[in-house]
């Protein structure tokens, strides 16, 4: 019989026989998070394990990689998308990349790791640009009687302080190290891209963004187009196959109390986590 363990069997042998595109999703903000509690960010360490399963595939045509993030840590963004293209180099296989809700900053440094890269009309593209970001508490410890004592080895140890006055060398050193990590970005964008890119560098380098065509129409897309009309055209004969990266143990045995308690967490150290966070310098 057709459904019968005979038919099983044979779909089976089918599927394993088969072409695949092999799928990954990429979501969330870039990074190891601000503190205890502060979320598991997307990381090279969290992503290798789905990355090298996915380029792993057997009868492998092409791997996609869907993309949904606001940005965050430059260094992990490089470090992900240069295993992208390491993998990609090793297999001999073509990376597309397609952008969902929104691929901005360091989300965008990582798609441009595929050799295409896609979005939908919705779709909100770009921010190349660096961002930093705090809070300036000088008066508030004085206001309700609190003495701060702060303690230091080096002049330059406790810059950009949250408790200090802002000091103009030390945001004229900020500005530097943003510039130096902008020109960083700028030149991985102009190595992927090249003379895809249709507008002048003073605008798409701005750190704008842009939406679905009109990112076509600079250059920061190839395409407009959602991910499995896309690989149906190109790849009509393959199959696609999600790729999950595995679960902890943990997680698998207690499945949602154990996220639920992660959440609490989160909740708990919210305010915490901000103070440690006065200072963040990422891509947004």
């Amino acid at each position: 019989m057709r459904g019968g363990p005979l038919g099983r069997i044979a779909a089976k042998l089918n599927h394993d026989r088969a072409e695949k595109v092999a799928v990954v999703r990429l979501e969330g903000a870039i990074g190891h998070g601000g503190g205890p509690g502060a979320g598991r960010g997307m990381t090279t360490t969290s992503v290798e394990p789905v990355l090298k399963r996915a380029f792993g595939t057997e009868h492998l045509r092409a791997v996609v990689i869907v993309i949904n993030s606001p940005g965050g840590s430059p260094a992990q963004s490089e470090y992900i998308a240069e295993r992208i293209r390491q993998l990609a180099s090793e297999k001999n296989v073509p990376v597309l990349a397609f952008c969902e809700d929104i691929v901005a900053s360091g989300g965008y440094w990582i798609a441009c790791a595929a050799d295409e890269i896609y979005a939908a009309h919705t779709s909100i593209v770009g921010s190349i640009g660096v961002v930093s970001s705090g809070f300036g508490f000088g008066d508030l410890l004085s206001r309700f009687g609190v003495e701060r004592r702060l303690h230091f080895a080096g002049e330059n140890k406790v810059r950009l302080d949250a408790f200090s006055p802002e000091q103009p060398d030390d945001v004229a050193w900020l500005e530097g190290l943003q510039g130096d990590l902008h020109e960083a970005f700028k030149a991985w964008v102009r190595q992927r891209r090249g003379k895809r890119l249709t507008v002048e560098d003073a605008s798409v380098f701005s750190g704008d963004v842009w939406v679905g065509q009109k990112a076509a129409e600079v250059g920061l897309v190839d395409g407009i187009g959602v991910m499995r009309s896309v690989v149906a055209e190109r790849y009509p004969d393959a199959e696609i196959e999600s790729v999950d990266a595995p679960r902890p143990l943990l997680s698998r045995l207690v499945g949602d109390q154990f996220e639920a308690s992660a959440l609490a967490e989160q909740v708990l150290t919210g305010a915490m986590s901000a103070v440690h966070r006065w200072q963040d310098v990422r891509f947004r």
